[in-house]
Order: structure tokens, then sequence, then C-alpha cells
């Protein structure tokens, strides 16, 4: 059982001294029982006139900071330290009247997956749900998590990882055209395509682990990562990484879980200030 450290920095720089409306943050991991929090602090600068920590509707711990001091510089600075059990190859121990593709989910869960069913996205041709059902065995019956995998791998090799640096992820349609995208973009269309097959998919943000920082063979590091998870009847909540086709949690840090990208940023806020003001940002992840 690994023991993973991370450090999280986001510097936000402006031309003049600014005063700075509430921010809030998820960068505390969830702690579940296959990874579990051993120790997190955070530093602000300035510092904050208030911290406080929540629950969001999903489960995510997120914080929220107001200020009172202005400044020409905010820094903030996460160091987690984390137990992490590994699943190189995940046990898709799933219910045997869901092990083969299509099935219907209990009407218990159905209630609460619902809305992680819907498609988000407009799709008038249904583009998306035809490049996800290309995948599905024509005359005999399909294993879902066959399905779910080929999935992930698809997207994995046929599209190409480029980094944005413009905020928000963007639609499905557009990765699935310009087969390029961030790992966001990945995710979220990695979710539309299994809500296009009648599956339950949420997003996931956190960190990814990158074995040696020389390394091209694992994308995403040096910033937050994000994935997507599939709802599979006894098996539970997924990981599927689109963007490194890992399957499992290998190497994956959870922090935050939600319906839809917008729901789970790492960090958001806002300052006083002209849009000029605004001179630039960093953010910097390193795991080891």
């Amino acid at each position: 059982m690994p023991i993973f450290a991370v450090k999280h920095t986001t510097v936000y720089r402006y031309a003049r001294q600014v005063s700075f409306g509430e921010h809030r943050l998820m960068f505390r991991p969830r702690d579940s029982y296959d990874q579990r929090l051993l120790d997190s602090t955070l530093l602000i600068d300035p510092e904050p006139d208030e911290v406080r920590w929540i629950h969001d509707v999903f489960g995510n711990c997120v914080t929220v900071v107001r200020f009172s001091r202005p400044a020409k510089e905010l820094n903030f600075d996460a160091r987690i330290r984390l137990d992490h059990t590994s699943e190189d190859t995940p046990d898709f121990r799933i219910d045997p009247a869901a092990l083969f593709y299509p099935f219907a989910y209990d009407p218990d869960e159905l209630a609460d997956l619902a809305r992680t069913i819907e498609r988000h996205y407009p799709d008038e041709h249904d583009e998306v749900g035809k490049w996800a059902r290309q995948f599905i065995s024509a005359g005999r019956r399909t294993q879902t998590g066959k399905l779910l995998m080929t999935l992930c791998y698809a997207i994995h090799e046929s599209f190409v990882y480029s980094r944005r640096i413009e905020a928000g992820t963007q639609p499905p349609l557009i990765t699935l055209h310009q087969r390029r995208g961030t790992c966001r973009d990945f995710a979220l269309f990695m979710m539309e395509a299994v809500r296009s097959l009648g599956l339950a998919a949420r997003f996931v943000t956190g960190y990814i682990y990158v074995p040696s920082r020389d390394s091209t063979a694992t994308l995403g590091g040096g910033s937050t990562h994000a994935w997507c998870q599939v709802y599979l009847p006894g098996a539970g909540w997924v990981e599927f990484d689109p963007t490194n086709g890992i399957v499992g949690n290998r190497d994956l840090i959870r922090v935050a879980v939600a319906r839809e990208p917008h729901q789970a940023i790492p960090l958001y806020g806002s300052y006083c200030g002209r849009d000029s003001d605004a001179v630039g940002m960093t953010v910097q992840v390193n795991v080891k």
C-alpha cells in the first residue's frame, strides 16, 4: 500500500493590490476504503479572515475562504499525504443480471441515478451515441465490462491529448469532431458516450501519480487531473481514465465527484478590480 504525497500550489498575480471575494477549494481527497487521508494542511497568503469546511451535495469536502486584506498576489499551498490501495487489474464483480449489455438498473437505485444517466449536451443527430454503439457486438451478447473498457481505450488510442489554456470543458461533440482535448474534455466525452447507452456516469477531479517527470506515458500530471466513473450493479462506481487508458484506480487520487464538470472546479473565487489587473495564474501539482 503506497503512501502518496501531494503538493498543490496555485498563485494568482495582479498588477496592483486588489480585494478578494469568497474562494472555494476542492483540494482535500475523499476518504474511502481504497484511499485513506493521513494528513492535510493548507497555507494561504495573505492570511484569510475565515476558513471553514462544508460538504457539498455530492459529499465532497469544500473549503470556504474569506478575506479582508488586499494584496497583489494570492497564494494557496496544499500538502496532502494518503494511503492508496491500487487496483491494477480491476475485478468487475458485476451482478449476474448486469454482466451483459443492455441491462436494467434496480428501481431503487434508478431513482438516485436518473440524472447521471440523462444526456446533458445537445447532439441532434446522436453522433456521440453512434460512436459509442460501434463497440457493441453485432449478433451476439456484449459483456458490460468489456464494452466500457473498450470505450475507454478507444478514446485513449484515437484521440490526441492537448493542454488548453482556456477555462472550462468543451462540449462532447467538439471533442468528437476534433478528436483532441484535455483530460476534462475526454472525461466528459466518455460520460456522454456512456449515458447514450443508458448507463450512469459521473465526473471525477483529483490528482494522478506520474512515476517519472521525464515520462511521456502518463498524461495529466503537473496539474489537477480528471476522469469519470460508471455505476455498475455489484461493482459500484468504477473508475475510467480515458486520457491514460486506465481502468480502476491505479495512480488516481479522487478529490471530488460530480454530475457535471462545472460542479467540481478545484478552485474558484473572485476579486474586485479591473480585468487588466489580473496578470497571470500558475498551478503546480507534484505527486510522489
